[in-house]
């Protein structure tokens, strides 16, 4: 299968292209020259099969003709060990736990996934990968603990100074090996707009062999479907419209739910719910997409205020609005908001559900009030495990929160981190300097 780029340029990429190099050349993202489409007996079993056979046939759909079967099985079973549960508040409205991964975060499955495809396609080469991963929070601690140890790789993460929390930030600046830290004095924005710049700079990639693991990059996105098949299927038998609220940053998440509803998995509609960073909410009201600095709130992984994967949805729909409101609906919810959230599903269904999931539930609760009816089933994306966010979650609760044995590990390592600023010829120079 050709790669073919969101700015619409002649350019066609191999997977091995599209994968190691992250976004595409002219600037654009990655995306399948063409999607495609389960086979009907698939899609008529698919209440009937478990996680991997999912995630194996989805995996094969897209990557077939370039990694052979047994391969392909390989890569599968390897990083796909990874749970994943569907837990139900009410008659209509179920929680997708993406969460149950080494980090703790939904954001394993693209790590873990990457770590083995990228691995793969590097045998036989000489030179060194090195990936630049910017992140808002649980991409960083993700990717450090997927390719922690892999040959032949290196990893960069690029966070924002005192916008993750402790948790995360311990996660992702104690890994060592090939894993190293910059502490950027900014936003993710900042950081994200750094990774770019690198990937831009045609002299420095001359030189050097880099690639993303951020959400910009198509191997990320492609495991990610594998959840909303696997719930959907769950879900099937209740012969409702499946609905799906994601909580959105960079809104790679729900791009990957968007390329399964149209490889074939019967998913009716998505809520996009955002904190407020509300640029695609604006953008479906207007029609007008306003990039602007983030702002620091309590989910913090979503604190994205020119998310990349909006061009993805909007090359998909070619830039058909009327399409995408079809297909989507979108709102943007303040700390106060999500605060309450928490503290409702803790005192209704007595679900923990950390920051990032209660924007979702908050998604959830506004189309059930402006939907109503009974002829749709409910699921939230639940993207991270609320012990990852004591300091946020145990006061909302009034309680405290079992720190889990992946996370505990990590809390008494000493954080080693380089601290930089926001310049991109800094970032530059440092990579020219510890890359060469």
């Amino acid at each position: 299968m050709k790669f073919i780029s969101t700015n619409k340029s002649d350019l066609k990429a191999s997977l091995k292209e599209a994968v190691l190099e992250g976004m595409a050349r002219d600037g654009g993202l990655y995306l399948p020259e063409h999607i495609p489409s389960l086979d009907p007996e698939f899609l008529t079993h698919l209440p009937n099969l478990n996680f991997q056979e999912i995630a194996l046939k989805i995996t094969s759909a897209f990557l077939a003709d370039d990694i052979p079967a047994k391969d392909l099985e390989q890569i599968v079973n390897e990083s796909m060990k990874i749970d994943v549960k569907l837990s139900k508040l009410s008659d209509q409205v179920s929680v997708l736990e993406t969460f149950h991964g080494p980090t703790m975060a939904f954001k394993d499955f693209g790590a873990r996934f990457m770590a083995q495809l990228m691995s793969y396609l590097m045998r036989g080469e000489s030179q060194e990968l090195t990936i630049l991963v910017a992140t808002s929070g649980d991409t960083g601690s993700a990717v450090a603990s997927g390719f922690l140890g892999v040959p032949g790789i290196r990893v960069i993460i690029l966070y924002p100074s005192g916008k993750v929390s402790p948790s995360q930030e311990k996660q992702l600046t104690t890994q060592g090996q090939n894993i190293t830290a910059l502490e950027i004095d900014g936003t993710f924005d900042d950081c994200q707009r750094m990774v770019k710049a690198a990937f831009a700079d045609q002299e420095l990639r001359q030189e050097h062999l880099l690639s993303s693991a951020n959400s910009i990059n198509i191997a990320r996105l492609i495991p990610q479907t594998f959840y909303y098949a696997w719930a959907t299927g769950q879900l099937m038998g209740l012969g409702k419209d499946i609905i799906f609220s994601v909580p959105c940053g960079n809104f790679g998440n729900i791009t990957a739910g968007l390329l399964a509803k149209r490889m074939g998995i019967p998913i009716s509609h998505f809520i996009a719910a955002t904190n407020v960073n509300a640029v695609f909410p604006e953008y479906l009201e207007t029609g007008e997409v306003h990039a602007r600095p983030s702002l620091h709130t309590m989910s913090n992984a979503m604190d994205v205020g020119d998310p990349s994967n909006l061009a993805r949805i909007k090359y998909l729909y070619d830039g058909d609005l009327e399409a995408i409101r079809a297909d989507f609906h979108s709102w943007s919810y303040s700390d106060a908001e999500t605060q309450l959230m928490i503290k409702s599903t803790y005192d209704t269904y007595g679900y923990i559900a950390d920051p990032h999931t209660a924007v979702g539930l908050l998604g959830m609760r506004e189309y059930q009030r402006k939907q109503g009816g009974d002829t749709w089933q409910g699921v939230v994306v639940s993207t991270a495990h609320p012990a990852k966010f004591p300091e946020s979650v145990e006061p909302i609760i009034g309680s405290k929160l079992e720190i889990p044995a992946q996370l505990a590990k990590y809390l008494d390592r000493e954080k080693q981190a380089t601290q930089m600023s926001t310049s991109y010829a800094e970032f530059r120079q440092y990579l020219v300097d510890t890359l060469s």
